[in-house]
C-alpha cells in the first residue's frame, strides 16, 4: 500500500459522534489511584437557643410573642409563659393554665394587677411572695432545661418595682442551658438585660 493510500484511508475513517468516550487503554496497576476511605460521619451541632428583648415604652409587646409561644407548643415544644405583674385571677402555682397540652401558664396568685413598687404601703409581704413564687418556678424550670421557650411577661419592670432582686435574674439567666429560648417581654429592660440580649425588638409609636 502506497503511502498517498494509507492517508487517504485514515482521512476517510468514522468520526465518533457527540458524546462518544473512545476507551483508553488500560493504565499500569502503579499508575492506579488509592481508593479513599470512606469519611466518617458527624452529628450536627446543637441548636443554640437565644435571649430575645421584645419592649415597648406601653403595654403592647406580649400578644405577638404569646402568638409565637402558642404555634411553638402546638408543633411539640414545651413552653412555659410566666407573667409576673398580670393579677386579676388569684391564680398562683397550683391553677396555672395549660393550653396544647405542652405549653403552661402562670401568673401569680394576686387578686389585682401590680404596677407600684414593691414598697410601696398597699403592695402586702404576700403579693410580694407570689410574684417570688412565680420567679422560683420559672427559674427552676429554666436551669433544669426541662423547657423549650421561657417567656418572661414584665420581668424587667417586677426587677424595677423590687418585686425581684436584679443579680439574681441576671445570674439566673446567664446560667440558662444552651438549648432553650428565652423571650422577655415588657415597657421596663434593665441595662444588663439588654447587654446579655442576642435579639431586641423595640415597638413605637407615632413614625
Amino acid at each position: 500500500m502506497t503511502v498517498s493510500m494509507a492517508a487517504s484511508l485514515i482521512k476517510h475513517q468514522p468520526r465518533p459522534s457527540a458524546g462518544t468516550v473512545r476507551p483508553l487503554a488500560s493504565a499500569p496497576s502503579s499508575w492506579q489511584q488509592p481508593v479513599a476511605a470512606p469519611r466518617s460521619l458527624r452529628l450536627a451541632a446543637q441548636q443554640e437557643g437565644l435571649l430575645q428583648i421584645h419592649t415597648a415604652p406601653f403595654r403592647g409587646s406580649f400578644s405577638g410573642v404569646f402568638s409565637q409561644a402558642l404555634r411553638s407548643a402546638g408543633l411539640g415544644s414545651r413552653v412555659l409563659i410566666s407573667q409576673f405583674l398580670k393579677g386579676g385571677v388569684d391564680q398562683g402555682l397550683a391553677r396555672s393554665l395549660w393550653l396544647c397540652g405542652r405549653l403552661q401558664w402562670l401568673r401569680p396568685a394576686v387578686t389585682t394587677c401590680l404596677a407600684e413598687p414593691a414598697t410601696d404601703a398597699p403592695i402586702s409581704a404576700a403579693e410580694r411572695q407570689a410574684v417570688g413564687e412565680v420567679w422560683a418556678y420559672s427559674s427552676d424550670q429554666l436551669l433544669a432545661g426541662q423547657l423549650d421557650l421561657l417567656v418572661l411577661d414584665e420581668l424587667g419592670l417586677a426587677v424595677e418595682l423590687g418585686y425581684l432582686p436584679a443579680e439574681e435574674v441576671t445570674t439566673t439567666l446567664e446560667r440558662r442551658p444552651s438549648h432553650v429560648d428565652v423571650i422577655l417581654t415588657g415597657p421596663s429592660m434593665p441595662a444588663a438585660l439588654m447587654a446579655m440580649a442576642d435579639q431586641v425588638t423595640e415597638l413605637r409609636r407615632g413614625f
